[in-house]
C-alpha cells in the first residue's frame, strides 16, 4: 500500500473533489476522461469535509439471500470489520453494490455509521443504498447511490477484491478523495505532488475569478487574465 504525508493529507483535506481532479491533470500534464465517478451521487451530510484514505473493498449483494449458512455470513462479517480497520490508515471503505443500478437494501445506516465511526474510518463510498437519514452519527460522510428504507438481503460477499462505483474503478489500497461530487483515484506514483498541484491549480485561477468579479469586466480584460495565470507555477 502506498504512504502519504502529513501535508499532502491535509492539503487533500482541504480541497473539494473538483478541485483534487484539476490537480491530478496538472500532474498528469493533461486531462482524462477515467479514475473518477460518473453518474451522481447523494451525500448523508453535504457539509461534511471530504472523505480522503486508502480504499478497503468489499461487495455486497441485497437482492437474494446468502447462499451461505447463517454462520459463515456471520463470519465473513466479522472478518470483514477486521480487514476495513487493519493497518495505519487512513481507511476509507469503498464498496460495490452488484445490485447496482438497481440497488434495493441498504448497507449503510445507523448501526454500521456508528461501528465504522467507532473503529476509526475515514468515510465510505458506495454505488448502494443510504438509510436512516436523520439518525446517523455526526461526522461520518457516506457517499452512497440511493436512499433507501430497507435493508433486504443485503450481505458481504467479496473482500479486498477490485471494485466499480459509479464508473470509476478502485483496487484495495488505492488513494480515493470523495466528497458530495462524486469521487476520484489518486495515483500512488502522484501522490506527493498532490499538495503542490493543489496550490498551483487555486492560485491559478485567482486572476480569472477576480478579473471576471470586478466592475468593468471585458474581454480584454479576460485575456489578460488568461496570460496571468499562465504565469503561474
Amino acid at each position: 500500500m502506498p504512504t502519504i504525508s502529513p501535508d499532502v493529507l491535509a492539503a487533500l483535506r482541504a480541497a473539494d473533489t473538483p478541485t483534487v481532479c484539476n490537480a491530478l491533470e496538472h500532474v498528469m500534464g493533461g486531462r482524462t476522461a477515467e479514475g473518477f465517478t460518473k453518474t451522481p451521487v447523494v451525500c448523508a451530510d453535504p457539509s461534511l469535509p471530504p472523505v480522503v484514505g486508502f480504499a478497503r473493498t468489499a461487495k455486497i449483494r441485497a437482492s437474494s439471500p446468502a447462499q451461505k449458512p447463517a454462520a459463515e455470513v456471520r463470519a465473513l462479517r466479522m472478518k470483514y470489520y477486521e480487514y476495513v480497520a487493519e493497518g495505519e490508515g487512513p481507511n476509507v471503505v469503498v464498496i460495490e453494490d452488484t445490485d447496482f443500478p438497481h440497488a434495493i437494501g441498504g448497507f449503510w445506516g445507523e448501526m454500521q455509521v456508528a461501528q465504522h465511526k467507532g473503529l476509526g474510518i475515514a468515510g465510505t463510498l458506495t454505488n448502494g443504498v443510504l438509510r436512516d437519514l436523520g439518525m446517523l452519527d455526526e461526522g461520518y460522510q457516506v457517499i452512497a447511490g440511493s436512499v433507501g428504507p430497507s435493508h433486504a438481503f443485503v450481505h458481504v460477499t467479496e473482500l479486498d477484491v477490485p471494485v466499480t462505483v459509479f464508473g470509476m474503478n478502485v483496487r484495495p489500497g488505492d488513494l480515493v478523495h470523495a466528497d458530495r461530487h462524486g469521487g476520484v483515484v489518486i495515483p500512488a506514483e502522484h501522490i506527493e505532488r498532490m499538495a503542490w498541484a493543489i496550490d498551483v491549480v487555486m492560485r491559478k485561477e485567482v486572476p480569472i475569478l477576480t478579473a471576471a468579479r470586478a466592475p468593468g469586466f471585458n474581454v480584454e480584460k479576460l485575456r489578460q487574465a488568461w496570460l496571468d495565470a499562465d504565469k503561474i507555477s
